[in-house]
């Protein structure tokens, strides 16, 4: 239970279902200074405890607290610290799906001798005629969140529920209000949960990891056209923040070999293709034949018509049309047809 208004009415619904329910919140906030979750740090934070609690109570279930800061540290913090110093842009809620909620979560779920975790996310598990699991994404639905849980397994699958799968935000906060839960309209959070005041770049200069230094803007041709402040506040195809060249730019590549930000005019940041790594096969166990696909390079992104091949455990994908700001270290997730993840990776590059 997240604090939130959506694993709030998860629980309830689960509960009117006839399972026995146990809620809990996972502690994952830091000790250290550098990344102390203040009183509004979203989802996990020490105000959405007791918002959870406060639920739990009037549910009338049991509640507990706990505690994955270490693992959370390592497999979500630092990974994001990492990937920004190798000049990448991370998607940590991702990671934080895959290593905390359903890998640390779920494992001490299980040890209770719980059947099943269940969450508030947006999304739908089905089985396939294969009789693989997949999450099955609905595109109409701007809450829609199959993307960000591309790279759970089966395992994970099979011990999971997902009881608001087929409602809308509406429809959940109307059922809170009804039961008049204190989570009823409480505001979506839009933030890093580690980093509360959405400052990331203060964030990685205080970490401590590497030094930030600024460095030079160059163009397409390697000329040097102005000065950055440190190549981690930039992402591919960002436009705000660049400074003034007479005509839009926007940042096209990231080189932390020579701290150099390169900027193009904007259809520079298109690209044909990309390639990925750390792939998650979900609806199918691999990939045999080249196949069409639906991709997604971003959480807003509206999937586009590709085509998927493997080479090296790698996804090789080229779209049908352009897309724009394909950018390493986010993540890719494709679909097919009928909206079922058939698997996702990790942007290595863009292809033109």
């Amino acid at each position: 239970m997240s604090g939130g208004v959506d694993s709030s009415v998860a629980a309830y619904i689960l509960k009117e279902q006839g399972y026995e329910v146990i809620g809990a919140t996972m502690r994952i906030w830091q000790d250290e200074d550098y990344c102390d979750i203040e009183n509004q740090g979203g989802c996990c934070g020490i105000e959405a405890v007791e918002d959870a609690r406060k639920v739990a109570a009037a549910l009338d279930i049991p509640f507990y607290v706990l505690n994955f800061a270490d693992e959370f540290k390592k497999k979500v913090i630092d990974y994001f610290v990492d990937e920004y110093l190798r000049g990448r842009t991370p998607n940590p809620c991702i990671a934080c799906n895959r290593y905390i909620k359903w890998e640390s979560f779920l494992s001490k779920a299980l040890s209770f001798d719980a059947g099943y975790i269940a969450t508030g996310h947006y999304a739908k598990i089905s089985q396939l005629d294969n009789g693989r699991l997949a999450i099955c994404a609905d595109f109409s639905n701007p809450k829609d969140q199959s993307y960000a849980l591309y790279n759970l397994t089966q395992h994970q699958l099979k011990h999971t529920l997902m009881p608001i799968s087929d409602m809308n935000k509406d429809e959940v906060r109307k059922i809170a209000a009804n039961l008049g839960l204190s989570t009823a309209n409480k505001p979506d959070s839009q933030e890093i949960c580690f980093i509360p005041d959405d400052d990331y770049g203060a964030f990685l200069e205080k970490s401590g990891r590497g030094l930030i230094e600024p460095g030079n803007f160059i163009n397409e041709a390697g000329e040097i056209i102005g000065r950055h402040k440190g190549f981690i506040y930039y992402t591919i195809g960002q436009r705000k923040g660049l400074g003034a060249f007479g005509k839009p730019m926007f940042v096209r590549h990231i080189n932390t070999a020579d701290n150099t930000v390169m900027l193009s005019d904007n259809e520079g940041v298109y690209s044909n293709g990309l390639i990925a790594s750390d792939v998650n096969f979900m609806g199918e166990d691999g990939l045999f034949a080249p196949r069409e696909a639906l991709g997604k390079i971003r959480y807003a992104h509206k999937p586009a018509k590709c085509r998927l091949r493997v080479e090296n455990n790698k996804i090789i994908c080229r779209f049908d049309e352009k897309q724009r700001a394909i950018t390493p270290g986010q993540s890719a997730v494709f679909y097919d047809l009928m909206g079922n993840i058939i698997c996702g990776g990790v942007v290595d590059s863009a292809v033109e």
